[in-house]
């Protein structure tokens, strides 16, 4: 009644008074003496004294334990009462009787408020224990030793001194253990959780945190810092009573249990739950019920961040959540034992959380079907008379229950052989309709005889094994009562008892048949409170704090607290004793079932029971409260880790209605465990005794069928959830946690993600008001999609009707149901496909035979995974383990959401392709379903089924980019305005003429021109200030074979054109026959298309209406001749593939780190399109205004663009590789880097001073991991002024010259940008006499347009604490921005650099940063921007970042004016996107010039043609995991651009890493062409010598094997600068044939014969790989991995990263050093990977290494090698390499040879001199390894090896 009364008051806010009434102890005293006389005070002393002196006496005469309850302070405690919100109070009085004096004698905080749910006594903040020390011996632990701080206690016993340990046992779990520093306490003993092993990768100081004084700690998400469960209150840890709380981030609270909640989500207003297993009754109280879990799950907000808190703790506990959002656990024994799992999604954490606690056990297939059970039917007759009447009504039916009726005097393993008399062939009798039978059996034992005095050997064979739970003697069996009279109870944790109840169980299985067992009255229950006997006035029957369990007893309806178990005393193992029934049940299981699945279910349950068992929610009631219920229950069952969850349905008490029955009949069919169940003394409620005409039957008929038509899915489910740990029944929230509304829907639930089940829960109601979550939504019965989403509707569900609907994106395997599984098995499959918004869907299939045990573990299973992608489903089986026997066949498939009748359909399996016949296919026009019929395709193999159509909405193309378009917009136009229901679709396009046509073509042998005419018949585009070209000239220009041009401008204007120099040839293709393209023309609307003449494929197609040519507004769209398009750039994509579903990416170089959807540094306006037939071309648009491309699912692609022409030139190919060629041979073949800076490379950016670097140099040394650059970022300058050495980098030149003495290289960086705020500058001085700086055009002024970057005012202290804008107002200098097109500029810039150089410091190689060019203000300083306004704010602003602040945003002003090398002034927004490329060129001439080397440049912006000077890196990327990917993408998208010397800061520049992910980085990155590692300031070093011995082992390992395949990644970069061919290879370059590849960019290659697959992921120790079809060797073992075009698991421990090399390629190496400088030096070694055929080639380059176009003077070694019948042979192709760079052969390694043993190998010079060679030989891995470095042949020279068997 208490907490009645406290939910009544509720809504009265406390005033500011009551708030503020805090009376520590003093002040207490002190009003007491104004209140009382002295008399009365003096009385009142005497009287508590004597008080306290007969509470000790007593404590000392019950415990025997002097000092129990000694106060711990001295007379002088004073509570320090902290002032705090309400809702953020910890109650200090949880015990019943608070009162001020009571709080007083706490040494708490006493303020009374007119709430009575708020503590009144809460804690002082001086209570609790305070951090003596803290060690932490590894990066994953922590530890400390705790001191209990002076204070009063609350219950007596408290532990002095306690020992805290934390551990990140992974990356996504931190646990946190207190226990006693000295005595070991009681502990959990879990059967899974002690059988992990950790597998930390996170450092534990980005997680958890702790306060020493007081002690506390808080944990937060380490990569956003967010902090999660943040301690608050004292931690208080006495013998028998534990508290911890915490604040939490969010009131999304869910879990804790058993109990009836009535909302999914909890109340977190001072509601308190306690937790203690309890035969009790579910009706809505908030007492504690069968099961135990401390576990809660938390989303934190919109993003789907989640979190669970598990309290590994078996004693009685509550629980108590407030308001503040906080919550706190307390127990009264054991320790605290947290675990904490993080997740992206609630779902996520479920999986962390059951990796923790065990994955749940896939039920039999048979256990999913409906399930019949009642008490006492009375008898077998009556059994079999419900099994017919609920058979002949043809109701889908599975098993059959008895209940303890069966049993004779309700005692276990035993039947009564009266009314039960043909129980044992019972089974026999359901088996012959494919039916089941289960049985219950209880834990408790009857002692007395059996009918007739027989002897009940099951209880004297338990006796004789000492099986019982004893009394505290620990010999003496404790008495109670159950059903059978007097018991003893089995003692689960006792070995003797789990052999004796084994074997008890196997005579009862061989006695009476049966196929799985129901388990009950496990809390354990007892009718006698704790024992015949009563229970001993001991601390553990009568602790001095028993949290709020029902009845406020320990041992009400149980046993004893200080019984005897042999896992402890009673007291700590209670909760725990359904759990090891569990286990106990079993290990019976396997020894009387075998090979058999089987089932248990059981009533009471601790986290791990799901691994075995499923649960029922208990013994509810037939009400409609309690079908409410179930739902939050079941919800909360699938948090837990138990899936097979469900209610009885109907109701167990009491008499259920039909209408009652049939709404739960139809929400039960969806229970995981769907099982009617009532209890004696009621009514029947089986389906059947409504009668057999009954609505009630036709509902469940109806419904019960929709479920075995989905047992293939719900089985699969139950796959996922033992593999991965999903949800089976699963929240709304789960799937939808952006949308808040989710968070609270429990009326409604889930199957998996894709099934929505909305049942009616109240009588009377057919209009039911449900939420409707925010995707495409199909009801399931008449297949027409909702129209409405993220909203509540009115659904209409009339007395037979549930609501059902599938979510679009899914694909449902189905079979044809029938009244058992044992009939539906052998009926056909089938899929039902619900289309999503874009026309797709995926799902999977498990299949087993259903019945056998660890069927997953053995591989004896089919799994399918299904993706339906633009009308093409896919059924690819993953794994094809076993073949069921009934030879099964997908049928039919229905598809739901085709918008337009199919014009084919079509199978193919394998090679064959077949035509589905039109009988066969129905279409359903006005519910818009496609049905396929007969297609039998059989069961565990692979195929395709296509269905051809176009979707009108997709041939739109956008008239109003813009946002904010509406009707009116659109018309004004001339446009079209329709709304779409299909994401993306433009509600505003153009007309089918919109756009230009032509009357006259001009055509000769090599080109057509011709002059387009704006369709007049439409209004202008509308833009304000871009009025519309009307006439327009065509030039198309058939450059060669495999290139053509197609250039648009306007004749009548002299428009800005591209000033980027490119290779065309000097004669065109004149010869049509030799063109790999013809060009035909569309009149109206005007367009071109490009036809590939080998397959007829249009490969460009522009005859598409909304071709605008106005003067700042360009649009033009193209048809694709598929969806696979590649390219497009700068900007971070998700996949290699473009996604073609109406996304946007924009180009406009600018200072923006990798992001999705925002412009990065570079424009790279190309892309290579594949076509269907494998063949490939590329489309470059020569044009560097603003800009964005957006792709359509047509698939088509369209320009917008601001400014200039359109300027196309297009490849042929035909393969991937060799448009990359043709391209690059356009704009320049990528530049030879220097073979130095092809070693790892150390960067930071905050290097305090030259010192550090020195250090790291120095460590990096010390742990001989390979190294060859140093890099210095800003920090070395002073004030960040280019060219000008900051102080504390005095010594950095001295530094560099032993650097470089020892052979490492130096890289320091430059800025563009030149302060003009310093009084001797020479930089800027010399640079404004020369007139270098951009500057307004003159008719504005003509002064240097100034911004502001890095540089600092001179004189000035920098306050950091300050936000970004104010310092840059209060600190930056005015910068100049020097104009690279000028030839001034250029001389400028070189002087700058060779007087650096040679008076400052050496340096080998330049980074060039901020060039897009960046400014920290807009535009200019001050904001103004001067002249046109539209040129900033242009009409059509491109899908930029920040586009709202226009194109001047951290850039300058688009006005700003530059010069060409030719003179002619051009506009800042015509050339802004050059800017890098300006000054790439710049900075590369200069180096050349100033080093007389090679070296190399790296720059962050760029355009196409770059390559040819510089190499990039991906930019300012962020620690995170799917940077690692990104990175991959990112690299092979350069590959394309010509950029070959690529890579991504290795543990992101960003943030902090973390230890794994930097540790699997450097794993990857170690194969980026470009390996640096680079981080930013203020983080935490991750150098491979910052972490730990192991990071810089294993760091050294995969570099050095960097630095073996070195000479191979020379020799690509120089078939890159002389061919244009790739170094960063996709799969698909490759095997472009096999169209896996084209999807793959989580692997790549080197070339065509390295295969790199990277671990990506945390925690990974396999990684999932694609094998092309070749021959493959693990790079390891040199073994041939026989696997071909496959996906497979690869392991992946934590040093290792799969290589494989690719047989027919010879791969040179050598032997790796500390740096290349000694590495070089090394003879050449050979890895030979021979073909199937027995053959290899290979090509090897080798030069200085450094010198100046050493290609082009000729200076260079290049090799041809093959191997052919055993022969190897090297022939020189070219030889102008000086003495001093001369190699000799070394090691050959020779892969593949065969197991025949080899005898001898000779080698054989180029004068034909032999020599016998020493060679060792393996059978085993067919290796041959060959030593030729003795006979000391050179390379240059030629050799031939010949190997003999």
């Amino acid at each position: 009644m208490a907490s009645r009364r406290r939910r009544d008051i509720r809504g009265v806010k406390p005033t500011a008074r009551s708030v503020n009434r805090i009376y520590p102890a003093r002040e207490m005293m002190l009003m007491g003496r104004r209140r009382f006389s002295g008399l009365e005070v003096t009385l009142m002393v005497m009287f508590a004294l004597m008080l306290v002196v007969s509470i000790v006496f007593i404590v000392l005469f019950a415990t025997g334990e002097p000092g129990t309850l000694k106060d711990e302070t001295t007379d002088e405690f004073v509570p320090q009462c902290p002032s705090i919100p309400l809702a953020e109070r910890v109650d200090c009085f949880p015990d019943s009787g608070a009162s001020m004096k009571g709080c007083q004698l706490r040494g708490c905080c006493w303020s009374p408020v007119d709430e009575r749910n708020v503590p009144w006594c809460f804690f002082s903040a001086n209570h609790g224990y305070t951090v003596e020390s803290v060690e932490q011996p590894n990066t994953y632990v922590m530890k400390a030793n705790l001191k209990r701080m002076a204070s009063p206690s609350l219950f007596g016993e408290d532990i002095q001194e306690l020992s805290f340990h934390a551990e990140m046992q992974t990356s996504n779990r931190l646990r946190f253990k207190i226990t006693d520093a000295h005595k070991q306490r009681f502990e959990v003993p879990h059967e899974h959780v002690n059988s992990l092993s950790n597998n930390p990768t996170s450092p534990i100081d980005g997680t958890l945190v702790i306060r020493k004084n007081p002690f506390g700690l808080a944990v937060r998400r380490k990569e956003s810092n967010k902090v999660l469960f943040d301690t608050m209150g004292p931690l208080v840890f006495a013998d028998q009573y534990l508290q911890l709380s915490a604040k939490l981030p969010s009131h999304n609270i869910y879990g804790l249990g058993e109990h009836v909640h009535r909302q999914f989500r909890h109340d977190t207003y001072w509601r308190t739950w306690p937790i203690f297993t309890r035969d009790a009754f579910p009706n809505g109280g908030t007492h504690n019920l069968y099961g135990q879990y401390p576990f809660f799950l938390c989303l934190e907000d919109e993003s789907g961040k989640s979190f669970g808190v598990f309290l590994m703790n078996s004693n009685a506990m509550e629980v108590t959540l407030q308001p503040a959002p906080a919550v706190t656990f307390r127990t009264i024994g054991g320790v605290l034992d947290f675990y904490i799992v993080f997740g992206d999604s609630p779902e996520h954490v479920v999986q962390e959380f059951l990796e923790l606690i065990g994955r749940p056990v896939i039920p039999p297939y048979w256990s999913l079907g409906f399930q019949l059970s009642r008490w006492n039917y009375g008898n077998l007759s009556e059994v079999k008379a419900v099994v017919e009447r609920n058979r002949a009504v043809g109701l889908p039916y599975e098993i059959q229950y008895t209940d303890i009726d069966y049993m004779e005097d309700k005692k276990v393993f035993t039947y009564d052989k009266v009314k039960f008399q043909d129980l044992p062939q019972f089974a026999d009798y359901l088996h012959q309709k494919g039916q089941k039978y289960i049985p219950i059996l209880d834990p408790a034992i009857g002692t007395s005889k059996r009918v007739g005095g027989a002897p009940y050997e099951s209880f004297d064979r338990g006796t004789k094994t000492n099986a019982w739970v004893t009394e505290p003697d620990g010999k003496t069996p404790l008495l109670g009562e159950v059903w059978p009279g007097e018991t003893v109870f089995p003692d689960y944790t006792r070995q003797s008892c789990i052999d004796w109840w084994v074997d008890e169980y196997e005579r009862f299985a061989q006695e009476i048949k049966h196929d799985g067992i129901w388990i009950d009255m496990n809390e354990v229950a007892n009718f006698k409170k704790g024992s015949i006997k009563g229970c001993a006035d001991n601390k553990l029957n009568y602790p001095p704090y028993t949290p709020k369990i029902l009845d406020e007893v320990m041992y009400s309806k149980t046993l004893c607290m200080d019984a005897k178990q042999a896992w402890g005393d009673h007291y700590d193992v209670h909760s725990l004793y359904g759990y090891s029934m569990v286990l106990a049940m079993e290990k019976a299981l396997q020894r009387a079932f075998g090979g058999n699945r089987t089932l248990i279910l059981t009533r009471s349950s601790f986290p791990g029971v799901g691994k075995y068992a499923g649960h029922w929610l208990g013994d509810n009631a037939a009400n409609w409260n309690d079908i409410k219920w179930a739902i939050p229950g079941m919800l909360e069952f699938g948090l837990f880790g138990v899936p097979y969850i469900g209610a009885d349905i109907c109701g167990f008490f009491d008499d259920s209605g039909e209408e009652l029955c049939r709404r739960w009949m139809q929400v039960g069919a969806f229970y995981p465990f769907s099982r009617n169940h009532n209890a004696e003394g009621y009514k029947p409620q089986d389906p059947a005794s409504y009668g057999a005409d009954s609505l009630l039957v036709e509902s469940s008929k109806r419904y019960l069928s929709i479920r075995y038509t989905l047992l293939p899915y719900l089985y699969t489910l139950f796959y996922k959830a033992n593999t991965v740990g999903e949800t089976v029944v699963r929240p709304l929230m789960h799937e939808f946690y952006s949308d808040e509304k989710t968070w609270t829907v429990d009326r409604q639930f889930l199957w998996g993600k894709h099934l929505l089940i909305t049942p009616v829960l109240d009588p009377g109601v057919e209009m039911l008001d449900a939420y409707i979550p925010d995707a495409l939504w199909y009801d399931y019965e008449t297949r027409k999609a909702l129209q409405d989403r993220r909203k509540h509707i009115q659904l209409h569900l009339p007395g037979d009707k549930l609501g059902l609907h599938i979510r679009g994106g899914a694909v449902l395997p189905t079979q044809t149901p029938d009244v058992t599984t044992a009939y539906s098995r052998r009926k056909p499959m089938g899929l039902i496909i619900a289309l999503d918004d874009n026309g797709q869907a995926a799902g999977e299939l498990f299949w087993d035979d259903g019945d056998s045990r660890e069927t997953v573990q053995k591989g004896t299973y089919i799994h399918y995974h299904f993706t339906v992608i633009s009308g093409v489903l896919t059924m690819q089986v993953t794994h094809a383990g076993y073949r069921d026997p009934n030879n099964l066949k997908f049928e039919d498939i229905t598809v739901l959401g085709v918008l337009h009748p199919p014009t084919s359909v079509s199978v193919m399996h394998g090679n064959s392709n077949s035509t589905v016949p039109d009988a066969d296919v129905q279409y359903d026009g006005a519910n818009e379903v496609l049905f396929l019929r007969n297609l039998s395709l059989v069961l565990g193999e692979t195929y395709q089924v296509r269905w051809e159509q176009v979707r009108e909405e997709y041939q739109r193309f956008d008239c109003h980019p813009e946002e904010h378009g509406d009707e009116a917009k659109c018309k004004a136009r001339g446009c079209i305005w329709k709304e779409s229901t299909l994401a993306g679709v433009p509600w505003c396009f153009f007309p089918k003429d919109y756009g230009y046509s032509f009357e006259r073509i001009e055509e000769t042998d090599s080109g057509v021109s011709f002059d387009i005419s704006r369709n007049k018949a439409y209004r202008s585009t509308g833009r304000p200030g871009s009025p519309d070209v009307d006439n327009l000239r065509v030039q198309i220009t058939y450059h060669s074979s495999h290139m053509l041009q197609f250039k648009i401008w306007d004749p009548a204007t002299d428009r800005y054109e591209v000033p980027v120099p490119l290779s065309v040839p000097p004669v065109p293709e004149t010869n049509e026959d030799k063109r790999l393209y013809k060009v035909l023309f569309k009149k109206n609307p005007f367009g071109i298309q490009v036809i590939r003449k080998s397959t007829g494929t249009k490969i460009w197609d522009s005859s598409l209406p909304g071709f605008t040519f106005s003067d700042m507004f360009i649009q033009v769209s193209t048809l694709l001749p598929s969806r696979y398009v590649y390219g497009f750039g700068e900007t971070e994509h998700q996949t290699y593939k473009h996604d073609l579903n109406y996304h946007t990416w924009g180009m406009f170089s600018k200072d923006q780190p990798p992001g999705y959807k925002v412009n990065c540094y570079g424009v790279q306006p190309f892309y290579m399109g594949l076509e269907t037939t494998a063949d490939a071309h590329g489309v470059l648009l020569l044009n560097s205004n603003a800009m964005d491309v957006t792709f359509q699912p047509t698939p088509a692609l369209t320009y917008r663009t601001v400014g200039g022409i359109l300027d196309f030139y297009m490849v042929l190919g035909p393969t991937p590789e060799m448009v990359v060629q043709e391209y690059t041979a356009l704009i320049g073949r990528p530049v030879l880097p220097a073979y130095w800076s092809l070693g790892f490379q150390l960067c930071r950016y905050g290097y305090a001073n030259d010192q550090e670097i020195a250090d790291l140099y120095k460590g990096m040394r010390e742990a001989g991991i390979p190294y060859d650059v140093q890099y210095a970022d800003i920090d070395y300058m002073d004030r960040q002024l280019n060219f000008v050495l900051d102080p504390d980098f005095a010594g950095l030149p001295a530094l560099v010259k032993n650097m470089r003495k020892d052979g490492m290289r130096f890289i320091f960086i430059l800025d563009p940008a030149i302060s003009g705020n310093e009084t001797n500058y020479p930089a800027f001085d010399r640079g404004k006499a020369a007139d270098v700086f951009i500057k307004w055009p003159k008719n504005l002024g003509g002064d240097i347009v100034w911004g502001k970057v890095w540089p600092d005012l001179p004189n000035i202290y920098v306050n950091e604490s300050l936000d970004w804008d104010t310092q840059v107002e209060l600190y930056r200098a005015h910068t100049a921005f020097p104009d690279f097109f000028r030839n001034a500029t250029v001389n400028w810039w070189r002087q700058e650099i060779m007087d650096f150089y040679q008076n400052t410091m050496k340096f080998d190689g330049i980074w060039i940063d901020m060039n897009e060019p960046v400014s920290f203000v807009h535009g200019t300083v001050g904001g103004k921007c001067l002249g046109n306004p539209l040129l900033d704010n242009p009409p059509y602003m491109p899908s930029l970042e920040s586009r709202h602040l226009g194109l001047n945003h951290k850039t300058l002003c688009m006005n700003s004016e530059q010069i060409l090398s030719d003179g002619k002034a051009v506009k800042h927004y015509d050339v802004h996107s050059l800017y890098g490329w300006s000054h790439s060129k710049a900075t590369y001439d200069a180096l050349l010039d100033v080093t007389n080397k090679r070296g190399i440049v790296v720059t962050r912006s760029t355009y196409p043609s770059s390559g040819k000077w510089v190499g990039h890196w991906l930019g300012d990327n962020n620690s995170s995991w799917d940077q690692l990917y990104k990175s991959i993408i990112g690299m092979m998208e350069f590959s394309l651009f010509g950029i070959s010397y690529t890579g991504a800061d290795i543990c992101g520049f960003f943030n902090e890493a973390e230890y794994e992910m930097c540790l699997r980085w450097m794993q990857l990155g170690a194969f980026y062409p470009y390996s640096r590692n680079h981080n930013g300031k203020n983080s935490r070093r991750q150098d491979p010598v910052a972490w730990n011995s192991t990071f810089a082992e294993t760091s050294r390992k995969v570099l050095n094997i960097r630095y073996t395949l070195l000479p191979y990644l020379y020799t690509l970069m120089f078939e890159a600068h002389v061919s244009g061919s790739t170094v960063v290879r996709p799969l698909l370059h490759e095997f472009v044939t096999d169209r896996t590849t084209w999807d793959i960019h989580k692997q790549f290659l080197w070339g065509p014969a390295l295969l790199i697959t990277p671990a990506l992921e945390a925690e990974a120790t396999q990684v999932q790989g694609y094998v092309p079809d070749a021959r493959w060797y693990d790079y390891y073992t040199a073994k041939y991995i026989n696997v071909r075009r496959q996906m497979i698991s690869m392991p992946t421990p934590m040093d290792h990263i799969n290589l494989h090399i690719r047989g027919g390629y010879i791969i040179p190496w050598q032997k790796p050093e500390n740096m290349t400088f000694y590495s070089r030096r090394n003879p050449l070694g050979l890895i030979v990977a021979l073909s199937d055929a027995g053959t290899a080639h290979g090509s090897f380059f080798w030069d200085d290494g450094e010198g100046i176009d050493t290609v082009g003077k000729k200076q260079y070694l290049q090799t041809s090698m093959a191997v052919k019948s055993n022969t190897l042979s090297s022939e020189v192709v070219h030889n102008g390499l000086f003495a001093a760079d001369h190699l000799i052969l070394g090691v050959v390694k020779v892969w593949g040879t065969g197991s025949a043993h080899i005898r001898n190998v000779n080698l054989t010079d180029v004068a034909g001199d032999s020599y016998a060679l020493n060679f060792s030989f393996s059978a085993v891995t067919q290796e041959l390894i060959i030593n030729a470095t003795a006979t000391s042949v050179r390379v240059d020279q030629g050799f031939t090896i010949t190997w003999k068997a």
